[in-house]
Parts: C-alpha cells; sequence; structure tokens
C-alpha cells in the first residue's frame, strides 16, 4: 500500500518568495508552510511539515498530553525539526537562557523583552532540534526546516512580534517550562547518516540516507510516513519526489540512489 498525501500550501506574512521548484511554481506568492493532509484527518497520530521563513516566527508553547486533553484535544504536541537551508545569521529559539518565575515571563511577554530571554541558538544545515511538550521555543528568518510533530492544532502564541494574532498569555504559562531546556536528542544529522533520530515516546523517526539505509528499515507491518529529502527516493520501484509524502504499510520496499536521503517516521 502506498498512499500519496494531499499537499497544503499555506501562505504566510513570514514566508519566503524563493521556494525551491520541486516543490512547485508558487508565482511569487509568499509560502511559510507545506504540509501534508493525512487521510486519518485529526486521528492520524503525527504530522509532517516543510517551513519556509523570512521573518522570525511567534515564540510559542505547546502543551503535553494531559494538560492537552484536559483542554479538550486529542494529544499534545512534542515535535522536532531538522534545518535543511539555513542563511547566514539564522537562528532557533529553543527554551529560555535561565531560570525565570511565571509572573517575570507574562511581564516579558506583555512589554516584548521575552525575545531577550529565548535561548538562541545559532542554526546551520544539518542541525536537528527535539522540542518536548512545554519548550518555549521560536523558529527564527531565513530557514528552510521540515518538522515532525504529533498531529494537534494547538498552539499558545506568548508573542508575536506586533503581529495582530491573538495570543494565549494565561494557557501558555500555564504549561511553559520556564527555563532552559537541551534535550539528548539534540544534534547534528549529516546528509550521509542512517540514525534514528527519535525513540518515542510518541513517534520514532528515522534519517536515511543511499542504499546502506535498507539496513535500518523495519521489517513489520505498520503505518510509515515517508518523506524525502532529496530526488532518487523510491518505494517499491515507484518513485517518490522531493515535495511529497507518503504513507506506506510496508518500510522494506523504499530504496535510496546514492546521494538520496529521506525522513521515515511512524507512531510509537
Amino acid at each position: 500500500m502506498l498512499a500519496r498525501l494531499q499537499t497544503l500550501v499555506v501562505e504566510k506574512p513570514w514566508g519566503r518568495t524563493d521556494i525551491p521548484r520541486d516543490f512547485g511554481d508558487f508565482g511569487g506568492r509568499r509560502i511559510g508552510e507545506i504540509w501534508f493532509a493525512h487521510p486519518d484527518g485529526d486521528d492520524a497520530p503525527i504530522l509532517i511539515k516543510f517551513l519556509f521563513t523570512s521573518e522570525r516566527l511567534s515564540i510559542q508553547v505547546h502543551p503535553d498530553d494531559a494538560a492537552a486533553q484536559a483542554a479538550g484535544f486529542a494529544r499534545g504536541k512534542d515535535e522536532c525539526w531538522l534545518v535543511l537551508d539555513a542563511d547566514p545569521g539564522a537562528e532557533l529559539g529553543v527554551g529560555l537562557v535561565a531560570e525565570t518565575s511565571r509572573e517575570a515571563l507574562r511581564d516579558a511577554a506583555l512589554d516584548g523583552s521575552i525575545v531577550d530571554m529565548i535561548d538562541w541558538r545559532p542554526a546551520r544545515e544539518g542541525d536537528f532540534v527535539y522540542n518536548r511538550a512545554g519548550t518555549i521555543h521560536a523558529i527564527g528568518a531565513g530557514l528552510t526546516v521540515v518538522e515532525v510533530q504529533q498531529n494537534v492544532d494547538c498552539t499558545y502564541r506568548l508573542y508575536d512580534y506586533g503581529r495582530p494574532r491573538e495570543l494565549h498569555l494565561d494557557a501558555g504559562l500555564a504549561v511553559a517550562a520556564p527555563g532552559p531546556r537541551p534535550d539528548p536528542r539534540d544534534g547534528r544529522v549529516e546528509p550521509d547518516d542512517n540514525r534514528l533520530l527519535v525513540d518515542g515516546p510518541h513517534f520514532r523517526l528515522l534519517h536515511l540516507a543511499g542504499p546502506d539505509a535498507a539496513a535500518m528499515l523495519p521489517r513489520t507491518d505498520g503505518t510509515y510516513s515517508f518523506v524525502p529529502l532529496s530526488p532518487g527516493c523510491r518505494v517499491d520501484d515507484e518513485a517518490v519526489a522531493l515535495g511529497e509524502c507518503v504513507v506506506i504499510d510496508r518500510a522494506d520496499g523504499i530504496a535510496l540512489a546514492p546521494d538520496a536521503r529521506a525522513l521515515l517516521c511512524w507512531p510509537c
């Protein structure tokens, strides 16, 4: 079974007009997100997106499963980022530089000084970041990122640089970890790495590269999301292009050309 997911293209004021042509011709529109609609809709546990930024995105936080379910959502949101391209000076914001109180964090969100409390990390191609629920985070300008996340439409914005969108200070501060937030999964992914990047608790994520990827592939039935990061990717001898995502029930039919790379994700 191979199902090609519907591609949803989302324009954003912080998006970009120079999207690689592999993703399509968007006629100069400012594209911020390309994501893939799973046939199971909200019941699908995983969502995958490509993000393209020309400005900093909002400073935000997501709840864990318990807090999200108490608020009426199906699940919380852990997410992770793999940087595919980064302009000089690009940054990712992950956690805070120091422990603080929720009261001080609220005041900083209201006056904008929260920007200076964020741990802004230099970002370059190949950086991998795992954001556990509760991590205050933001994506900076000049980045192309592939994001894998628990599938839920629940984002609490703490600060949005004056853009006319609702903030969610009460809900966000209630679930936020008001301090540094490193994660042992953070690190570098080289283009030729065959490596398990995430091993739970909500999903597993493999980075696959070249023909040697075959040794890493799961051999059991499941629901696998396969996302090429380059040309040269096939499933059961059927080409899958950069800019596509497919769902397959077996992963052992994946084959990558010598310079090809991809992500494979499935729920725990």
